[in-house]
């Protein structure tokens, strides 16, 4: 486990400064002309932001010192800074803690594996959703985090995969939006920042929209309009149980839209897009993990999506002080087998992190 230093401040709660990741390339070059730089110096940066993942203009050599200041204190404000790294799993999987401008905190978890790096992101500094098995639920909405704050992460993962920070030098190559808080809740600068992880540089990161995937706990309009986009990233639906009387208290957000008009909007997405639905369940002891309710989810599934659908079983990473806890093995492997025998494809999620948090919002709430 390795540790930074602490950086203690007073909160200054507030709109996030801006930053050169909230803008789009007209807004670039207003912005450099609005410091009295010609318009190439927009392209320039762009090039050092995305492409070299640059963020701070000292290393950006290529801009006349004179000018470094004050386009750092214009265009690259410092987002936030990293309190704590905590790593695992022979150092393949490592989680930040970062504390935003504001003094809110904020988590990303990487992941390395022998054919992938996936980088796991925040959309929100804490969440509303109240899902009462989630650590994040349980600490409520801090608030949403901008545009720039959301693909920050993913450029300081990518720098420090490329540097070598965590294990061999490597290429990030997936994001999931499965960190803090519910991605479609903050859908303008989630949908922003999907574009701008998945434009090709000097535009963006360049990570390919079908290596991205978008989670939420199930807001039906969104969902809709999210496939209206034609971005073709991945959806996650986190459905934890197939019927609406136990999905009322585990997921609050089914009192407003049913396990049913999920699955219609799901079945949207998968016909816009063309792309499979992904469908996220917790599997926790005596809560959700009965044969009936693997039976009922297959069927459901089946019917709403055929073949477009696969079920991410996921063994609960339990919170501390919480009366939540993992299924046993078997239970899981017949779980799996009934929702197979429906004809609806279904694995269980490689888990990683137990032993240091790695449940979105622990570290936070420890920090707290």
């Amino acid at each position: 486990m390795s540790s930074l230093p602490l950086v203690f401040s007073a909160p200054k709660r507030g709109k996030p400064p801006r930053h050169f990741a909230d803008l789009d390339a007209a807004g670039r070059v207003e912005a450099v002309t609005e410091l009295g730089l010609p318009k190439f110096r927009a392209n320039q940066l762009a090039k050092q932001y995305y492409g070299r993942l640059n963020a701070d203009v000292d290393e950006m050599t290529d801009l006349p010192a004179a000018v470094r200041e004050e386009v750092g204190a214009a265009l690259f404000p410092e987002l936030m800074s990293p309190i704590r790294h905590v790593s695992c799993d022979d150092d393949s999987t490592r989680k930040t803690l970062w504390r935003l401008h504001d003094g809110t905190l904020l988590e990303s978890v990487l992941m390395r594996y022998p054919e992938r790096n996936t980088l796991c992101i925040s959309s929100q500094a804490g969440c509303g959703m109240a899902c009462p098995f989630c650590a994040t639920g349980q600490g409520g909405l801090d608030r949403n985090l901008s545009t720039a704050e959301i693909v920050d992460q993913v450029r300081s993962a990518a720098r420090a995969l490329r540097d070598g920070e965590v294990g061999e030098p490597g290429r990030l190559s997936n994001i999931v939006f499965m960190g803090m808080g519910e991605p479609l809740a903050n859908y303008k600068r989630v949908v922003d920042a999907v574009r701008k992880i998945t434009a090709p540089e000097p535009e963006g990161l360049g990570i390919s929209a079908r290596s991205v995937t978008v989670s939420t706990v199930g807001l039906a309009p969104a969902i809709r309009r999210l496939a209206d986009e034609g971005i073709p990233v991945t959806l996650a639906v986190s459905l934890h149980t197939p019927d609406d009387e136990l999905r009322n208290t585990l997921v609050p957000v089914n009192n407003r839209w049913t396990v049913q008009e999920v699955l219609d909007a799901a079945r949207y997405y998968a016909d816009t897009t063309g792309r499979r639905v992904s469908i996220e369940y917790a599997l926790i002891r005596d809560v959700n993990d009965q044969p009936w309710r693997a039976d009922l989810l297959g069927k459901k599934l089946r019917q709403a999506l055929g073949s477009m659908v696969h079920v991410n079983l996921i063994p609960l990473n339990p919170t501390p002080g919480s009366q939540w806890d993992a299924s046993p093995k078997d239970v899981e492997r017949e779980f799996v087998r009934r929702v197979q025998a429906q004809g609806v494809s279904c694995t269980v999620r490689d888990t990683r992190g137990q032993e240091i948090a790695a449940a979105c919002g622990q570290l936070a709430a420890e920090e707290n």
